[in-house]
């Protein structure tokens, strides 16, 4: 069994998939570290969250900066800039620090954004790299001006990696043909498999009545999700509420069209919410939604996690009909598909769930069936089979 040092640019507290890796490993027999951005006052510097997981936290405030982003609209001075960049650094070199003391077998990066930290770690460390890509980082809403350097570094030191994941098949092709790579194990962003029932969460927290049905986006408030666009058109399915979960830089923009729209008894913003608690809030709505627009590579290959929270939770969906999500609404007949970008379809969409119960019923019948494979625990045997091949291989 072997020591695995994680590092992920977030407080850890609410990334499932990361989460999940580090469950399912420790569950294997390995001793798992997960390095992640300390938040003062919110998170401790080090805990056990689990037997066999542990998380060491780093940084005075990076935790804290990504838990408030800025509007999306706003932009940092050149002073800011550099402290900034001066702060991430010396994050980066404190884990680096932390996991080549640790002296792991295994260093696994998520997502870019620490993959070169992770890699100099491994190799002075002569450690095994792991590399799980989340995104298309290279073709990412927001990271735009830097494609070309996420690119190269990943090309760089992809083909160096001694595993790789991502979390679509669209996404495993494309980093094989890009950069020359055996095809990633895909690991989708399943959640674990739980029992819900609806208990009316969302409804006694905000005071709903029970005559309309609840449609609910959870997840990320970011440009190019299509967010205004379902502010919008809720205005549209007067026989609705809608719920936002979440948090992200779109978040008082969100709330501020809402209130320009005059629909403020009807749109409302719950803030994140905890992990453990998150599915009961899913299913305490009846309708998910998902209207992630195509406005980059990365979206056009995604399946997201909201879209199997929503199957776990039974709710049926109104989808954007992209690869990667039409092909798991499909495949179970999960709800109904809409343009991305297409505002008459995603209001036509709804409206129709909205007014049909037995519709509703019927994909909610489909859904339930769907979460007894579209799971976590269904999938996270592969991870550990690949942790084995990696161990089993001869240094060098």
């Amino acid at each position: 069994m072997a020591q695995v040092a994680m590092f992920v640019w977030n407080d850890f507290r609410n990334d499932a998939r990361v989460k999940n890796e580090a469950l399912t490993l420790a569950s294997a027999g390995h001793q798992v570290t997960v390095h992640a951005l300390f938040t003062p006052g919110v998170t401790p510097r080090y805990e056990e969250v689990a037997p066999g997981v542990a998380v060491k936290r780093h940084g005075r405030k990076q935790g804290a900066r990504l838990a408030k982003p800025r509007v999306h609209t706003a932009k940092r001075n050149g002073f800011e800039l550099v402290v900034l960049m001066v702060s991430r650094l010396l994050t980066h070199l404190a884990v680096m620090v932390a996991m080549i003391r640790e002296r792991p077998q295994v260093v696994h990066a998520h997502d870019v954004n620490v993959l070169p930290t992770a890699w100099l770690a491994s190799g002075f460390g002569g450690a095994k790299l792991v590399y799980d890509a989340h995104e298309i980082s290279s073709g990412r809403e927001g990271y735009r001006t830097i494609g070309r350097l996420v690119a190269w570094v990943e090309k760089k030191i992809m083909p160096r990696a001694a595993g790789t994941i991502t979390t679509t098949d669209a996404r495993a092709k494309f980093f094989a043909r890009a950069y020359g790579i055996p095809r990633p194990l895909v690991l989708q962003n399943r959640p674990r498999l739980v029992s819900v029932t609806g208990d009316d969460r969302i409804r006694k927290m905000l005071g709903l009545s029970a005559e309309r049905p609840i449609v609910i986006y959870q997840g990320g408030q970011q440009p190019g999700r299509g967010l205004e666009r379902l502010v919008a058109c809720a205005a549209r399915v007067p026989d609705a509420y809608f719920v936002f979960v979440g948090g992200g830089s779109m978040h008082e923009e969100l709330k501020q069209l809402a209130a320009e729209l005059l629909l403020t008894d009807r749109v409302f913003f719950i803030p994140t919410v905890p992990l453990a608690e998150l599915p009961f809030f899913t299913a305490s709505a009846d309708i998910g939604v998902q209207p992630i627009e195509n406005t980059c590579l990365n979206h056009f290959t995604t399946d997201s996690n909201k879209l199997f929270e929503y199957v776990v939770a039974r709710l049926p969906v109104v989808a954007s009909d992209l690869p990667e999500i039409a092909r798991v609404v499909r495949e179970h007949d999960l709800g109904l598909l809409v343009k991305p970008g297409d505002s008459d379809a995603l209001a036509d969409a709804l409206n129709r769930l909205v007014a049909d119960p037995e519709m509703r019923a019927h994909f909610s019948e489909c859904a339930e069936r769907a979460a007894d494979t579209l799971n976590w625990e269904e999938q996270e045997q592969s991870l550990v089979s690949m942790y084995e091949r990696i161990l089993s291989r001869e240094p060098g």
